[in-house]
């Protein structure tokens, strides 16, 4: 075992030189519990009891002493020449009352604590990632990642500091209900022109991330058992949030068209809330027809049901402009719209906003104080990277951007991966799916690729229901045409694993296949 001095000295070194308790039984005791505690581990080298003694201010007989007593008892052994060191068969030295101790220490460790039935049904859900080897940052392909490298750093940096050395006195004093009034304006102009939606500042609540923006929604518009549809495959994020609110969720399948409506009145015709991608949905890349979303107003309105409409990444639309939001149909009040800017922006920017129908602002706002988002300095710079234009001229760059980093993926896959994945392009987004051949499962391909530095989700931990064909979610927007050749060369390898993989468990499962129809036969000719 490894010999490593400890830093003894800084766990034991407050001796209450006051105490009726003498001070070589503080310090027996100080070392001990460091021991059982797992803090020095065995074969951890101690100081030496006259550097000890200088370091706590004591005298080295005070040390000689509690070293002594641990050494009698076996948590401390010394070595000719060497020093003193913690015992390495520990167990087999301590005394009857410290073992139990340790081993009660360590059970309690490795045993499974109990969480509510509700968190660990979200333990559950949660994806299981495959760790990647020898990588560091961000890498091909990672879905939802915007183009770092074109990102207009200078512009913000530049307003970041004009602020700082001028802030507005209403950020330095601002209430937690309260937003950046300029932030609101900016924004709800910029989606009545871009994409249709109908609303005034007062409607626009910021907070700190979709996902923030999503728990408190499902808590304020659902009560504990109730139903809600949720996209079927869907986001990961949207369904935990909806199981933490207590939730019973109702899969409803997307198909060329977007959600399946009728299928979702034909399973819960009751249910009080859909979450619904109709822009661009996840991770599918459909766009949802005007009939399907006629029918879902018409849909919520007789229910009496909310719809939470993400509109995370609508404006990278690469053919034709962006569609209208569903918000901007609904003529009853009954969506609550989602944005957010870390998909359009920089994830690092962890700014999103809700546009509430109006008898629901002060409701959202109150119930904000829970999260305890304020306006900050980034709503402040936002603000004015929106009024200057920046924004407006960051999207239209970046959706020429994505649109030919979508072909240089497109053309690789089918270029390296023919037979092997089969991708097909969509009309906006910043992902793509790549289905896989039959018979090869997604996870095990996701695991794969995680080996070879290649991070592709698997489709099927999207789904909540049986998912029907498996696949790899594919993110291009952060990555270069050079980065996308090299992370399908990558994929390439794992694929063929995977493949080989297959082969091979079909030829060890034949012999078994083929003597079992022979019992079978034999069977049927002895009736």
């Amino acid at each position: 075992m490894a010999k490593t001095v400890s830093s003894v000295t800084p766990a034991i070194a407050k001796l209450d030189m006051k105490s009726s308790i003498p001070l070589h039984r503080q310090l027996y005791d100080a070392i001990r519990q460091g021991i059982l505690r797992g803090q020095f581990r065995p074969g951890t080298r101690l100081p030496s009891t006259r550097l000890l003694a200088l370091t706590l201010g004591i005298s080295r007989n005070t040390v000689m002493n509690a070293f002594n007593q641990l050494l009698s008892e076996g948590c401390m052994e010394g070595r000719v020449g060497s020093g003193t060191y913690v015992t390495c068969d520990l167990l087999n030295c301590l005394p009857a009352s410290s073992l139990a101790h340790f081993r009660s220490q360590r059970q309690l460790s490795g045993k499974q604590r109990k969480l509510s039935r509700r968190g660990a049904l979200i333990a559950r859900s949660l994806p299981c990632c495959p760790k990647l080897v020898d990588v560091v940052g961000v890498i091909p392909f990672r879905p939802g990642v915007p183009a770092f490298d074109e990102f207009p750093f200078q512009i913000w940096e530049r307003l970041f500091h004009r602020h700082w050395r001028h802030p507005p006195r209403e950020i330095l004093c601002q209430r937690e209900t309260s937003d950046f009034r300029p932030l609101q304006e900016a924004i709800a102009e910029y989606l009545r022109t871009a994409r249709g939606v109908r609303c005034e500042p007062e409607q626009v609540i910021m907070f700190r991330g979709t996902q923030q923006a999503l728990d408190l929604a499902a808590r304020i518009l659902l009560d504990d058992g109730d139903a809600a549809w949720i996209e079927d495959p869907g986001y990961i994020g949207a369904r935990n949030a909806l199981m933490a609110a207590g939730c019973r969720l109702t899969p409803v399948p997307v198909d060329r068209e977007g959600l399946d409506v009728d299928v979702g009145i034909s399973r819960n015709s009751r249910a009080r809330l859909v979450y619904v991608s109709p822009s661009h949905q996840y991770p599918l890349a459909v766009t949802m027809s005007l009939g399907r979303r006629i029918k879902l107003l018409d849909w919520a309105r007789r229910a009496n049901a909310w719809i939470l409409e993400d509109d995370y990444d609508s404006e990278f639309r690469y053919v034709g402009w962006p569609l209208a939001a569903l918000q901007g149909f609904d003529s009853d009040n009954r969506v609550i719209y989602l944005g957010s800017f870390s998909k359009v922006l920089l994830p690092a920017i962890r700014l999103s906003y809700i546009i509430a129908p109006p008898d629901l602002v002060d409701k959202f706002i109150a119930s904000r104080r829970l999260v305890g988002s304020q306006a900050t300095i980034e709503q402040v710079v936002l603000a004015d990277f929106i009024i200057e234009g920046h924004f407006v001229r960051h999207i239209h760059r970046m959706r020429n951007l994505y649109a030919r980093r979508q072909t240089a993926l497109i053309t690789a896959v089918q270029r390296k991966l023919e037979g092997l994945l089969d991708v097909r392009g969509a009309e906006g987004g910043m992902s793509l799916v790549g289905w896989l051949p039959e018979g090869i499962d997604d996870q095990v391909a996701s695991s794969l690729a995680a080996a070879h530095g290649v991070e592709a989700p698997a489709l099927s931990d999207c789904y909540l229901s049986r998912h029907r064909r498996d696949g790899l979610i594919l993110g291009y927007g952060a990555f270069d045409e050079r980065i996308i050749n090299d992370g399908v060369n990558r994929l390439r390898l794992a694929l063929l694993e995977a493949e080989r993989d297959i082969r091979s468990r079909i030829i060890k499962a034949a012999p078994k296949v083929v003597q079992g129809e022979r019992s079978r036969v034999c069977e049927r000719r002895k009736s």
